[in-house]
């Protein structure tokens, strides 16, 4: 491949490169919506003509921006069935610490990075780490980018790790008519390059951004009080409150626990838990929506078993009884709510404060404000009812279909075993699964609709765009020959340039198109200095994953921008002394595994 001089340069190609600028100089000032951003770039391109409708929409199609969608649904049936509750208390447990809590994280992260695709694990971990965020009170922000960062880690670990180690795997195939690379080649360079990585995290994390406290999150001027029972047989049957991880609740604490007809009061953190106990919660909506969700407590009201609903088609309901509501002066049970309504109450608010008693026992009184287990017509048909004020639906409150998380798990791991071997793309393992968690009742068509997050695809497809402007007018040829022109004959010097240029590249266009970019590069110039060239096949791989230093550098990145709320020079701080540390690595180590005499 020749290289191309800045000096040759078309005006298409200084409008792209100016556009890509201005681009990131909006993202880094600006808290404009990413997706904005990168559609209003690419729409410059298209009107400009430097694209043309087929080439500025191409990336709408990409079998990497179909797949993030579809694995949307896949994480739609982990969540819904409870196997992401599942994740978030029995893999990740309850650290003392943010650092405790990062290590624990990115550790299994990279494990299953190695052998799947790094956008799936991703996308499983997100709403899982936003759980468990929610529990052992750390930020989400101190834990979604080494979530994103963990996932690389893991990438460069093997050849299946990331498509790019495959991309590159076949060109290598393509130039040399060998048999290619095997599976464990990259583990030498990528394993002490993940352990690198993993340290530097948690020595650093200082660097990861902290600007909301946590309280505010989940604050929430209504204080309700819940019962829940001990299933029997449950993983939390005699273990202690703080064992369970009942304790420091985020928005909520135990008050009492009711054991045949004793009550215990201020409940010790080494209280065993027995069959049956009915526990009293009281705290805002959010975290008794939570709570109501673990697969081991259930409602202590057996009249919620008794509705003619479904239990995954019900939905929590607020309702603020009024002044006329039959029920007023009466208690919950005395009333017979369920008989009247085919609604169950699960919690009662009054005015900020606890209300005593069993909730059955608890009698109503107008501005009381219920929270009900209700169908989905209870709304529409309470919304203009005499007996409440207000009737409101509490988002994203179905109750977990935890009979069916074995038949969730199980497709995920058809998923991974099908994708992992090779017997079927990441896109069609990808569509498969899907099809298998709507099929078996795992997720529903309006919770799969509901899943997908159209920004995060947009913007990636607007970036696939982008990307292609830059190869198309030579920007990124001419950008990466002159780095590369600088380095001289020396090649310690030309092997750290291509790191740079790979590194460069990847940060603005996709790790894909980095290392198609600058593999032809590099190996024309190893070939014309003599010396092997495996190291710089290592290195592009890695350079071409490692993009730690803007959102847009890495699919993974992207994903936890909008869920962490991060902003753009927050991957700055701490990518780019990342970035840094991991190319020193790389470059110092590859020439020793596979020497440049080899």
């Amino acid at each position: 491949m020749e290289h191309i001089s800045l000096l040759e340069l078309g005006w298409q190609a200084w409008v792209t490169i100016a556009l890509v600028v201005s681009i990131l100089g909006v993202l880094v000032c600006t808290r404009l919506p990413s997706d904005y951003v990168f559609l209003g770039g690419l729409g410059i391109l298209l009107l400009s003509g430097i694209l043309d409708p087929s080439e500025a929409f191409a990336g709408f199609g990409s079998q990497g921006v179909v797949t993030v969608a579809v694995l949307y649904i896949v994480v739609a049936g982990l969540k819904d069935t409870g196997g992401l509750s599942w994740i978030s208390r029995h893999v990740l447990g309850h650290p003392k610490s943010y650092r405790a809590a990062q290590l624990r994280l990115m550790l299994p992260v990279c494990g299953l990075s190695a052998f799947l695709n790094n956008t799936p694990v991703v996308a499983l971990f997100i709403p899982a780490v936003t759980d468990w965020c929610r529990r052992i009170r750390v930020q989400p922000s101190r834990l979604l980018i080494p979530l994103s960062y963990a996932s690389i880690f893991g990438g460069v670990c093997t050849l299946v790790g990331t498509s790019t180690n495959l991309v590159v795997n076949g060109m290598v195939q393509t130039r040399y008519g060998s048999t290619g690379l095997h599976m464990f080649e990259i583990t030498k360079i990528g394993l002490p390059v993940a352990v690198v990585g993993v340290v530097f995290v948690l020595a650093l994390s200082r660097l990861l951004p902290s600007r909301r406290a946590f309280d505010e999150i989940v604050s929430d001027p209504r204080e309700y009080t819940l019962e829940l029972r001990v299933t029997p047989g449950g993983s939390i049957e005699n273990k202690t409150i703080e064992a369970a991880g009942l304790r420091q609740l985020p928005g909520a604490f135990l008050a009492d626990v009711i054991r045949d007809d004793r009550i215990i009061t201020a409940v010790a953190p080494d209280e065993v838990l027995r069959a049956d106990d009915r526990l009293v919660f009281v705290g805002n909506v959010d975290s008794l929506k939570t709570l109501y969700g673990y697969q081991d407590l259930y409602p202590a009201s057996d009249q919620i078993f008794k509705l003619d609903t479904p239990r995954h088609e019900r939905c929590l309901v607020e309702a603020v009884v009024s002044n006329t509501c039959p029920l007023v002066g009466k208690s919950i049970r005395e009333g017979r709510f369920r008989e009247r309504y085919n609604a169950v109450v699960v919690a009662v608010a009054r005015n900020g404060e606890r209300v005593q008693g069993r909730l059955g026992d608890i009698v109503l009184r107008p501005g009381d404000t219920l929270l009900v287990e209700a169908h989905a017509g209870f709304i529409p048909r309470q919304k203009d009812s005499r007996d409440f004020y207000l009737v409101s639906e509490v988002g994203d409150s179905s109750p977990l279909r935890f009979e069916k998380a074995p038949v969730a798990f199980a497709i995920l791991s058809v998923m991974v075993t099908v994708a992992a071997f090779g017997w079927l793309s990441m896109l069609k393992a990808a569509l498969l699964a899907a099809a298998l968690m709507l099929i078996t009742g795992c997720c529903s068509h309006a919770s799969a609709r509901r899943s997908i997050e159209w920004d995060v695809l947009l913007t990636i497809a607007a970036a696939l765009g982008l990307g292609l402007a830059l190869e198309k007018t030579g920007a990124a040829n001419a950008l990466a020959g002159s780095l590369l022109g600088v380095a001289g004959s020396n090649p310690w010097i030309v092997l750290a340039m291509v790191y740079l240029a790979t590194s460069i590249c990847t940060e603005v266009i996709t790790n894909n198109a980095a290392a198609v970019l600058v593999f032809p590069i590099a190996m024309y110039t190893a070939e014309q200095l003599g010396v092997s060239s495996m190291p710089f096949i290592m290195c592009i791989m890695v350079a071409a994953s490692a993009s730690f230093a803007t959102p847009i550098g890495y699919q993974t990145n992207l994903m936890v921008y909008g869920p962490g709320g991060y902003r753009f020079g927050d991957y700055l701080r701490i990518g780019i002394p990342l970035n840094l540390t991991i190319g020193c690595v790389s470059v110092a180590l590859a020439p020793l595994i596979w020497p440049f005499s080899g």
